[in-house]
């Protein structure tokens, strides 16, 4: 519930200033006039969000000053193209810039090279997939991929495998002239970045709200404990525990 304290190139991520929503389309709407002050207001009123997504890619023993950095890259990328006429919060539009910039980084530094006949391989098998699945309105297996193209399974498995991490999910795979075909367009992934967007924006609602607030949202619903228990060990009524957290969860509610 509690953002610990980490630096990261420099900077004390406890103290990353958080600005509202209403705050952010009003610094754009300066941007986007030329002011180059709201610019830099708007960059570190947002590094929470790049050290949010920076947070997903830890378990890759990649150094984190470098991906905040490469972050930071991504959100001043969609704080020059975002929109602030367009019906959607920012960190809708800014996260998956932010992702897309630290994956292409990884993917350009990554140590394990996939040949050039691997990549066209599993991208031959990808187009073969979306075929059989137009033509039998079903999730082909392996085997039916392999039998399309006329090649060994498990050199399918092992070129498909070889993609997943190298290649950026926003990579272009086929294009005709007409509308083209990503990676993720390819490959399902449950984990997709939807589920990040409202992670994010449950921190961001959370940011906002009293310690008290924290810690009894923290004692109810991570420790466990009784509205009656929270309010003995905060020194409180119950009735002010339940006042406090149904406000609290209201407040988040709108946020998100």
């Amino acid at each position: 519930m509690y953002m610990n304290k980490v630096e990261i190139c420099g900077v004390n991520t406890s103290k990353l200033t958080v600005l509202k929503e209403k705050e952010k389309i009003e610094l754009l709407k300066r941007i986007r006039e030329g002011d180059q002050e709201a610019r830099q207001t708007m960059i570190n009123g947002n590094l929470r969000l790049v050290l949010s997504v920076v947070q997903k890619f830890t378990n890759r023993g990649e150094n984190l000053d470098d991906l905040f950095q490469v972050g930071c890259i991504g959100l001043i990328k969609a704080i020059d193209n975002f929109d602030p006429n367009q019906m959607v919060k920012f960190s809708t539009y800014g996260v998956p810039m932010i992702i897309g910039e630290i994956r292409r980084y990884l993917r350009d530094n990554n140590s394990v090279r996939v040949s050039r006949s691997m990549r066209d391989l599993a991208y031959r098998a990808m187009q073969v997939k979306e075929k059989l699945q137009n033509q039998f309105n079903k999730e082909p297996t392996i085997d039916e991929i392999a039998k399309d193209m006329d090649c060994p399974k498990a050199d399918v498995v092992l070129a498909l495998e070889s993609i997943v991490d190298p290649v950026s999910l926003y990579e272009p795979v086929y294009s005709d002239g007409g509308d083209t075909i990503y990676v993720m367009d390819q490959i399902g992934d449950k984990n997709d970045d939807s589920d990040w967007i409202e992670e994010i924006a449950l921190k961001e609602a959370i940011v906002n709200l009293s310690n008290r607030e924290k810690k009894i949202l923290s004692l109810r619903f991570f420790v466990g404990k009784t509205q009656m228990e929270v309010a003995q060990e905060i020194g409180i009524s119950q009735a002010q525990v339940s006042r406090l957290e149904k406000g609290a969860l209201e407040r988040i509610k709108k946020k998100i």
